[in-house]
């Protein structure tokens, strides 16, 4: 007797065959790496195709590779991830493309297929610069809008880039260079026998 995910693997090589350029089992779902010139021909058959039908896409995630597998990853930088949701099946699928350009990660949107990764699409952009080509209104969602630079990304400083102050002889909010200096914090050790003041 076959298992649920061994007759999902089937019908996503039957369906999509050489257009998959991976396809790879981890914690009981799969992963499809598809190039950005399949993208979204392939998202469209995952949603139409009967043997398949994923009809929602629960979530868009950005990821940086950059220092991956301390350092030993050699390949694209950005990507995107859906995480879909067939309902009548009831199984699920994540899907990864690669942008094909470190220095503008650039992948399709996929809107037009699944309307709800509106806001999806715009918080990976805004975290890591990953620019969703189509999007009708591709904008910072969680980051102020004169914020410089995407914090996700692993080579972000953490204090960033700008900081944000009201100057009372402007009357308005500013943007300056970072002030904070670097520091280390070293959390305090709390011993058993003295927690709390009290000596046991």
């Amino acid at each position: 007797m076959t298992s649920k995910l061994e007759t999902l693997k089937a019908n996503l090589e039957a369906a999509l065959g050489g257009r998959l350029q991976s396809l790879t089992e981890d914690l009981d779902q799969l992963t499809a790496v598809v190039k950005p010139a399949d993208y979204l021909a392939v998202c469209m058959q995952l949603r139409d195709d009967p043997s398949l039908r994923f009809e929602q896409c629960m979530d868009v995630a950005g990821i940086d590779y950059l220092a991956f597998g301390d350092g030993a990853y050699d390949g694209p930088r950005f990507a995107a991830v859906l995480h879909l949701l067939s309902i009548t099946h009831n199984w699920r699928l994540r899907v990864r493309v690669f942008a094909e350009n470190d220095d503008m990660p650039i992948v399709p949107s996929v809107i037009d297929i699944w309307n709800g990764v509106n806001w999806f699409e715009r918080e990976a952009f805004d975290l890591y610069g990953i620019v969703f080509e189509g999007h009708p209104d591709l904008r910072r969602i969680l980051t102020d809008y004169g914020f410089i630079g995407h914090p996700f990304r692993k080579d972000f400083p953490l204090s960033g880039y700008v900081e944000m102050r009201y100057d009372p002889e402007a009357k308005r909010v500013v943007y300056q260079p970072v002030t904070i200096e670097p520091r280390e914090i070293t959390p305090r050790v709390i011993r058993e026998d003295r927690y709390g003041g009290l000596k046991h």
